[in-house]
């Protein structure tokens, strides 16, 4: 069965993304079409990036980098759950992302953002990102707004308009996902380790 990971994109202490990652969640798991995971990049203390070789070349040196490679390896697809600070996604997501490579070639990614745009911008930012990681993403998206998604800008409480993108950006996400196992197999990995 497809399985998707739900990545929560941000580490900062009281963070929205928390919320938002288990609606997601919630939603995602009353589907019968996929299996889907909450994936926290916080539990894997990922530093600043410090392997001394590309990600491209797959020699990852670190406990920390093999552990993210091999739960990265996991997924066929992603719904990134992503903050907005300053016009981009979080320094932590940014920064899991590099961490890797081949682990997330010919996969697909939708994503959910929020922020006082409805974290658009954070969003635009990481479909740039994953176009050079040979991720496709899908055109629906889920942008949550601080000032009416949010009581108090920290209580989650999404408005029910925020349901249909949300599973149509899973339905896209499913299918493309789905799709995207045909242009890859496991020579695919080793390719990049040799």
């Amino acid at each position: 069965m497809t399985k998707i990971a739900i990545v929560l994109g941000s580490t900062r202490p009281g963070r929205n993304g928390e919320a938002v990652g288990r609606w997601v969640y919630d939603a995602a798991a009353k589907r019968t079409d996929a299996q889907f995971e909450l994936v926290d990049i916080a539990d894997y203390n990922l530093p600043l990036l410090d392997e001394p070789v590309p990600p491209s070349m797959g020699q990852y040196s670190k406990e920390h980098t093999q552990r993210w490679a091999a739960k990265v390896a996991e997924f066929d697809g992603y719904v990134f759950v992503t903050p907005e600070y300053n016009h981009g996604t979080s320094g932590a997501l940014k920064n899991a992302l590099d961490y890797v490579y081949a682990e997330w070639n010919n996969k697909a990614a939708g994503f959910v953002g929020y922020g006082s745009a409805g974290g658009t911008r954070a969003v635009e930012h990481l479909r740039l990102v994953m176009s050079e990681l040979q991720i496709a993403t899908v055109r629906s998206q889920v942008a949550l707004s601080l000032f009416t998604d949010f009581e108090n800008f920290s209580a989650f409480k999404p408005s029910s308009h925020h349901d249909q993108p949300l599973a149509t950006l899973l339905d896209q996400l499913i299918s493309w996902s789905q799709a995207m196992k045909s242009t890859r197999g496991k020579e695919t990995l080793e390719q990049y380790r040799s």
